[in-house]
């Protein structure tokens, strides 16, 4: 592995996964990222070879990745310690030149951006550490400017939700300051002296503390860093797209719920377009090569997300918008078009599974509509990533939920074929028993509201007999329970547990008013959700109404949490991870802009306080009374562990079993192989020691 010299390699995993390709500009070549060594790190290799190397032998995980339109560089994003504080760094492809561009410096955070159509700088946003003592100060304590109303003429601090019934209050993200002018930021060395390579860190300095600001980089060093823009208190910022003379940006910024689409005019700072664009995938959409026309995923003023097109004048303002192309139940997740312009590959959600299809961009149609339409068929249900090559073709990230995920070539007809890197199908999974095909299933709630979902029955079950069963949540609260291969769920499983994996209200997948059915008060309705979809399947016959047990991570974390102290007599145990167990504490220990997105969904940790409190479980912690392990990785700034420790130690006072299982070197993600075989042990020990006994 470059730059480690002397140490032995480790063992290659042969049921691995490969996700997030990008390609050369020859499409002759693939970097992407790959657990083969345990751990998720940055590989390269022929597209249509076997011979695949490391290009960051680091035990730092990877998590998005990058190749430069020039072919030069490869860049990446590395969360060090597999905290929440991510880097950027850029190597060469060959693995030489190695160094990092961007959230050195300790506390700051950095995550990629688009490259320039040139490949001459890279686009980095950066999250700048706070001012000692407000580092948790949430919210409710940014400076007067940040409480301001939206650049774009958002909502403004304490307007409340139209559409629920509750009290809760949305935040505005607010404070924008775009860059006035392009104007160079000074290089210096930062805290961790030079990067690896030789060449120093640079400090991308004008943004004030506590914000996130997006900067151009020449990964070559030989020019400054440009600022495009910065906002204070900001929830999210990315750039997305710039034009091929540089003078419009398209950025993405705004809480979750709330996104937004920004033109910007890079020589004035000045917004000249803003339209609400769906959560989801970061990457938006791209300027036409003519930069006279934007493409974009938006589900602004419609329930499913849907391809827009906009046309610009010279000035980036718009002249019109239009459906380019729409499904009726069905939304757009994935937006992929080469520089080039003339054809886009779109990834539509079909209640879970992706369907794919090229389509040609077609821009002297006066319909705003789209040319030729093909429409593959892929070898597995879930399409995660694509990465086109412009002289045709692409690649995809696939999962199923009979394999882990791998990486398939589709030439210009659109055929799939797997690389010869990615594991074979029959290798994807540890030898023995075959993964489970999971069947759809759709409940109603008890206020009429229809929720989806996907169950899973163990092998060798009695299809007479009702089975323990497993209420496995997921995060977001904006997910999607989507049918690709879990290895958690291959363990439950395994242990003879059904599992039962739902999406509640305020999921995505099923349109915007089902994500914003669970806002303000709505989210009890939420914890409600779990119990009506646990009587849904002992209804049907599958689960055993003694044997139930809710699991979940992150928000799916909350909800177990929540679940156990609202309905006490209904599960025989649970298992929490990563997940808030009191609101209050949550905003005084996360990150300010993971707070200014919680705010948005849950509520103001200041105006909304009864609310809050009244959502939290540790509010009605004496009434848990099943058994509960909570897992929590140690470096997890996004929920800090406090929240997992402060409701097993409530657990134990009142004389309730309870375990808490810490994971060293990870945050709120598990990335590292052994710690999740760690995870998924303890957890499904857990279960089956307190579902499995007859009762």
């Amino acid at each position: 592995m470059p730059g480690h010299p002397g140490v032995d390699p480790p063992t290659l995993l042969v049921a691995h996964g490969c996700w997030y390709p990008s390609a050369d500009p020859t499409g002759e070549h693939v970097a992407f990222i790959c657990d083969r060594a345990g751990v998720p790190q940055l590989w390269s290799g022929p597209a249509r070879g076997s011979e695949v190397h490391v290009l960051d032998g680091d035990p730092d995980p990877v998590t998005e990745v990058s190749w430069s339109p020039d072919g030069r560089w490869i860049a990446y994003t590395s969360a060090p310690g597999g905290g929440e504080h991510t880097r950027v760094l850029v190597v060469r492809p060959d693995g030489t030149g190695r160094r990092v561009l961007a959230g050195a410096e300790p506390g700051s955070s950095a995550h990629l951006g688009c490259w320039t159509r040139d490949g001459s700088a890279l686009a980095v946003t950066v999250a700048q550490p706070s001012p000692t003592g407000s580092e948790h100060a949430g919210p409710g304590h940014l400076p007067p400017e940040a409480e301001g109303a939206s650049a774009t003429g958002g909502r403004t601090p304490g307007s409340a939700w139209s559409e629920r019934g509750g009290p809760a209050v949305l935040l505005e993200g607010g404070g924008a300051r775009p860059a006035v002018r392009r104007r160079p930021a000074p290089i210096a060395h930062g805290a961790e002296g030079p990067a690896a390579g030789g060449a120093p860190v640079a400090d991308l300095g004008p943004a004030r503390s506590g914000g996130l600001a997006a900067y151009l980089v020449d990964p070559d060093g030989a020019t400054a860093p440009v600022l495009l823009f910065s906002e204070e208190g900001a929830a999210s910022l990315r750039v997305c797209d710039t034009t091929a003379d540089g003078r419009l940006a398209l950025v993405r910024r705004g809480p979750r719920g709330r996104r937004e689409a920004l033109v910007l005019d890079t020589a004035t700072g000045r917004t000249t377009f803003a339209l609400h664009v769906a959560d989801g995938d970061p990457w938006i959409g791209r300027f036409s090569a003519d930069a006279r026309t934007l493409w974009l995923r938006s589900d602004a003023e419609r329930e499913f997300a849907a391809l827009l097109r906009v046309r610009l004048d010279e000035g980036g303002r718009s002249r019109g918008l239009s459906v380019a192309a729409e499904r009726e139940e069905s939304a757009l997740d994935l937006l992929s078009v080469p520089d080039h312009g003339r054809w886009a590959v779109l990834a539509w959600n079909a209640h879970g599974a992706t369907e794919l299809e090229s389509v040609g961009l077609a821009l002297d149609r006066t319909d705003g509509g789209i040319g030729p339409r093909h429409r593959p068929v892929l070898p597995h249900e879930v399409v995660t990533r694509i990465a086109p090559v412009e002289r045709g073709g692409l690649f995809a990230a696939l999962s199923g939920s009979r394999r882990r995920p791998g990486i398939w070539e589709l030439d210009t007809a659109l055929v799939p074929a797997r690389t010869g890197w990615s594991a074979r199908d029959e290798d994807a999974v540890p030898p023995g028993r075959p993964p489970v095909r999971p069947v759809p299933l759709r409940c109603e709630a008890r206020d009429g509201l229809v929720l989806g979902g996907w169950y899973y029955r163990a092998p060798k079950q009695d299809p007479g007999r009702p089975a323990p069963c497993v209420i496995h949540l997921h995060g977001g609260p904006e997910e999607q329970e989507r049918p690709v291969f879990s290895p958690l769920y291959h363990e439950l499983l395994g242990r003879g547990l059904d599992v039962f994996a739902p999406d509640v209200r305020g999921s995505s997948g099923w349109g915007r008013s089902f994500v914003d059915a669970d806002l303000g008060a709505g989210r009890f309705a939420a914890i409600d959700d779990v119990a009506d979809c646990a009587a849904h399947v002992v209804s049907l016959g599958y689960a055993d109404p003694l044997r139930l047990g809710v699991m979940g991570r992150s928000y799916g974390g909350y909800l177990t949490m929540a679940s156990l102290v609202w309905h006490p007599d209904l599960f025989r145990a649970g298992v929490a991870v990563c997940g808030m167990s009191d609101f209050a504490t949550f905003f005084a220990g996360t990150e300010p802009w993971i707070a200014q997105s919680a705010a948005a969904k849950y509520g103001h940790p200041e105006d909304d306080r009864e609310l809050l409190r009244a959502l939290s479980p540790m509010s009605r912690i004496d009434q848990l009374r099943a058994p509960v392990l909570t897992v929590h990785g140690e470096h997890d700034t996004n929920v800090p562990p406090t929240e997992s420790e402060q409701f097993i130690r409530a657990a134990r006072e009142r004389g309730v079993p309870a375990r808490h299982l810490t994971l060293r070197n990870e945050g709120h993600e598990f990335l590292r192989a052994d710690n999740r075989r760690l995870y998924r042990r303890a957890a499904a020990d857990w279960l089956e020691q307190h579902l499995s006994p007859a009762p």
